[in-house]
C-alpha cells in the first residue's frame, strides 16, 4: 500500500481548520429569557448569545437595580463544515447564562447587553417583564416553548439547518427519589449564599406514621466549621434521631438554577400522636465560614413546616393502639416443648418490621394456671438506615412449669395500621403445645392430686440444686416459749396514750391554722398541684440514674397533680378509667391524650433500662406541659 502523506501534515491540516475564520462570518448578539412573567420568590434564567465572537470581544452583562444575578456560567461549542471545492467553514457560539431574580413587582425591564471589540460597539434588544408579588408559576411547556423562539445560530450555516439546539439546559442533576429537596425552594433575601432548610419526605400522613424530618445548609461559600444547632420543638411528635453526621461532607445541587453545596446536619424521624395540622417550629444553627483567622461566624433559622395528619380510619381491630401503625410480623420462640417439673422454659414473643420500633408494644403472652409466668426482659433491635426507622421489639418471658401434664399456650394477635395500604391488618403466631414430665428423682405434681398430697410431696423435696433444677425449699422452725404479753409491760399504756395525745394535739393545730388562714378548697387544690409541680423538678435530678425511679417519680407528679386538679384520687384508675374521668371533668381531647402519652411513656421507662438521655428529656417536656394551661 502506498502511502500520500505523513503524520505530521495531518496534524497541521486540524490546526489550520481549528484557528481559520471564514470571511462571510459574521457576529450575531442577543439575548432571551426563559419566561417574561414571573414572581419576587422566582429565579429566572436570561441567555446571552454570541455567534463569531472575536478573539478581543469583551461582552458587558445588564446590572440592573431593579434585578438580582445570583449565579452565572458559560459555554462555547464550535462547528466546522468540510467542503470539497471551498475552505473549510468554522462557526464558533458562545453561551451566557445568568440566573437572576426581581427585586420589586412591576412593568419592569432588563437593558441590552453590550458587545465591544475593535472599536465597535454591539448592542441587545432590552426585554420587557411583568413581576408580580411572592410566586409564580412558569406556565406548562413555557420554558421549552421560550428556548425554541431563541434565534437558531445555526441557520445561515450549510447542512446545519436541523440541528438540535445548542442552547438545551444541561441534564439536570439526579437526586434521590426520596429527598424532599426536590421540591421547588425558595431561596431567601439576603441569605441567598448560605442558609439553613428543612424539608419532609411526606406532609400528610396519618397519626403514628412515620414522617422523616432532615436539616440542611445550603451554600455557596466555604464552611469552616458548625459550632451548635437546635433543632425544632416537635410537640406532638414521637421522635427518634435516625442520621447525625460527624462531619460536614458536601454535595453539588442545583437550586431555581443556582448550584449549591448542601451538607446534611441532622435527620430525625417523627410520629405524631394525634391529629390535626401539627406545626414544627425553625431549626437554628451558628455557623463559621472561611478558615482560620478569616473565619466568620454566623446565624441561620430555617424555614417553619406543617404536617397533616389524618386519624385511622374507623374500623380498628380490638387491642388497636396509635402507635401499631407501619409494616409489622409477629412470631413466638420457645426453647423447648418438653421439659422436665423444675425446669425453666424461655418464650420470646418477637415483634419485627418498620415504625415506631421502641413505642410499640407486643401483645402479652398468656399461658394456664398451671404455667408460672415472670414480668418480661424487653429489648430493641433497630437496623441502621437514613430514612426509615425499622428493627424488631423482643419481650423474653421465663415460664416455670408447677406441674406436669400437657399444656398450650395460646396464639397472640397483634392488630396494627398499614399506611401504605390504607388498611388495618392482624398478624397472628400459632399455638404452641408444651409437654411437661417428671423430673428426676421427683415426684409429679399431678393435676387431679388432693392437698394434702401436695402438702405430703412437697415436704420430701430437698433444699438442694440437682440435674433436675432447683426444688422447693423446706423450711426448718424452731419454737420457744413465748415471752410476757405486750399489754402486760409497764411501757404499754403510756405508748398508747401517746399517739392519740398527738393527734388532737394535730387535730387542734390544724383547726387553729385553718381558721387563722382561712383557706379555701381551691387554695389547698392549688398548693397540692404546686406540690406536684416541685415533685417533677425533683426528678429532673434523677435524669442520670436508674430508669425506675426516674419514671416512677414522673409518674407520681403526674398523679399527684391530677388528683389536685380533678379533687378525687386516680393512684389507683386504669388508664381508660382515668381518661374516662378526665373527659367527666371536661377536660378537652388533646389534653387527655396527652396525659394518656405520658403515663404510657413512664411504664414503658420502668420496663426498659438504660433509655437515652434524650428519651428522659421529652418525657420531662412532656409532663411539664400537662401541668400547664389548667388556670386559663
Amino acid at each position: 500500500m502506498r502511502r500520500t502523506g505523513s503524520g505530521h501534515a495531518a496534524l497541521a491540516a486540524i490546526a489550520l481548520l481549528l484557528t481559520a475564520m471564514p470571511a462571510w462570518a459574521a457576529i450575531e448578539f442577543y439575548q432571551a429569557v426563559d419566561r417574561n412573567e414571573v414572581g419576587t420568590e422566582d429565579v429566572f434564567q436570561l441567555t446571552v448569545v454570541v455567534v463569531d465572537p472575536p478573539d478581543n470581544a469583551q461582552v458587558q452583562f445588564p446590572a440592573p437595580d431593579d434585578f438580582e444575578v445570583l449565579s452565572s456560567s458559560q459555554s462555547t461549542q464550535r462547528s466546522i463544515e468540510m467542503s470539497g471545492s471551498g475552505p473549510p467553514q468554522i462557526q464558533t457560539v458562545r453561551k451566557h447564562v445568568l440566573m437572576m431574580r426581581a427585586n420589586r413587582a412591576g412593568n419592569l425591564t432588563i437593558p441590552p447587553a453590550v458587545l465591544t471589540s475593535g472599536g465597535r460597539t454591539y448592542r441587545t434588544e432590552p426585554i420587557k417583564m411583568t413581576v408580580r408579588k411572592g410566586h409564580v408559576g412558569p406556565p406548562p411547556g413555557q420554558a421549552s416553548r421560550q428556548r425554541q423562539q431563541l434565534p437558531d445560530p445555526f441557520r445561515n450555516f450549510p447542512g446545519f439547518g436541523n440541528m438540535p439546539d445548542p442552547f438545551a439546559d444541561e441534564e439536570e442533576q439526579e437526586e434521590d427519589p426520596r429527598d424532599p429537596a426536590r421540591e421547588d425552594m425558595r431561596i431567601p433575601r439576603g441569605d441567598s449564599d448560605l442558609f439553613l432548610r428543612a424539608t419532609l419526605d411526606k406532609k400528610q400522613v396519618y397519626v403514628g406514621e412515620q414522617v422523616t424530618l432532615s436539616l440542611y445548609i445550603y451554600s455557596r461559600v466555604d464552611l469552616s466549621s458548625v459550632d451548635a444547632v437546635t433543632m425544632p420543638k416537635l410537640e406532638g411528635f414521637w421522635s427518634e434521631d435516625v442520621d447525625s453526621p460527624t462531619q460536614l461532607s458536601g454535595e453539588q445541587r442545583i437550586v431555581n438554577g443556582v448550584p449549591y453545596r448542601t451538607y446534611l446536619l441532622r435527620r430525625r424521624a417523627i410520629f405524631p400522636v394525634k391529629s390535626g395540622t401539627l406545626p414544627i417550629t425553625p431549626a437554628e444553627a451558628d455557623i463559621t465560614t472561611g478558615f482560620l483567622f478569616a473565619g466568620h461566624r454566623v446565624h441561620r433559622v430555617s424555614n417553619e413546616l406543617n404536617v397533616e395528619v389524618k386519624p385511622l380510619p374507623p374500623g380498628a381491630p380490638k387491642g388497636m393502639s396509635g402507635a401499631n401503625v407501619g409494616d409489622w410480623k409477629l412470631s413466638m420462640d420457645v426453647s423447648q416443648t418438653k421439659v422436665e417439673l423444675g425446669q425453666p422454659v424461655t418464650v420470646k414473643v418477637i415483634l419485627e418490621g418498620s415504625g415506631n420500633v421502641k413505642n410499640v408494644t407486643p401483645p402479652r403472652l398468656e399461658a394456664p394456671a398451671a404455667l408460672k409466668v415472670y414480668e418480661p426482659k424487653t429489648s430493641d433491635k433497630v437496623v441502621p438506615n437514613k430514612w426509615r426507622i425499622q428493627g424488631s421489639r423482643v419481650q423474653e418471658y421465663l415460664v416455670m412449669p408447677q406441674r406436669t401434664g400437657s399444656f398450650t399456650l395460646p396464639a397472640l394477635e397483634f392488630p396494627y395500621f398499614d399506611p401504605k395500604t390504607g388498611r388495618y391488618e392482624v398478624s397472628r403466631t400459632e399455638p404452641v403445645a408444651l409437654t411437661v414430665e417428671p423430673g428426676a428423682g421427683g415426684v409429679a405434681s399431678a393435676p387431679a392430686a388432693s392437698p394434702t398430697q401436695l402438702a405430703d410431696a412437697a415436704a420430701e423435696q430437698k433444699n438442694v440444686l440437682t440435674a433436675g433444677g432447683l426444688r422447693p425449699l423446706r423450711y426448718q422452725a424452731r419454737f420457744e416459749e413465748p415471752a410476757a404479753a405486750v399489754w402486760q409491760r409497764p411501757f404499754f399504756v403510756p405508748a398508747v396514750l401517746t399517739p392519740v395525745g398527738l393527734l388532737m394535739a394535730l387535730g387542734v393545730v390544724g383547726l387553729v391554722r385553718g381558721r387563722m388562714s382561712r383557706e379555701d378548697e381551691g387554695s389547698r387544690n392549688r398548693q397540692r398541684a404546686k406540690a406536684a409541680r416541685k415533685r417533677l423538678a425533683e426528678a429532673e435530678k434523677l435524669r442520670g440514674g436508674s430508669s425506675s425511679a426516674f419514671y416512677g417519680e414522673v409518674e407520681k407528679a403526674v398523679l399527684n397533680f391530677l388528683e389536685a386538679r380533678l379533687k378525687v384520687p386516680v393512684g389507683g384508675l386504669t388508664r381508660d378509667a382515668l381518661e374516662a374521668k378526665l373527659a367527666e371533668s371536661g377536660v378537652d381531647a388533646e389534653r387527655r391524650q396527652r396525659v394518656r402519652f405520658v403515663l404510657e411513656a413512664c411504664d414503658a421507662g420502668r420496663f426498659a433500662p438504660g433509655a437515652e438521655p434524650a428519651a428522659r428529656e421529652r418525657i420531662l417536656d412532656d409532663a411539664a406541659a400537662v401541668m400547664e394551661g389548667w388556670d386559663k
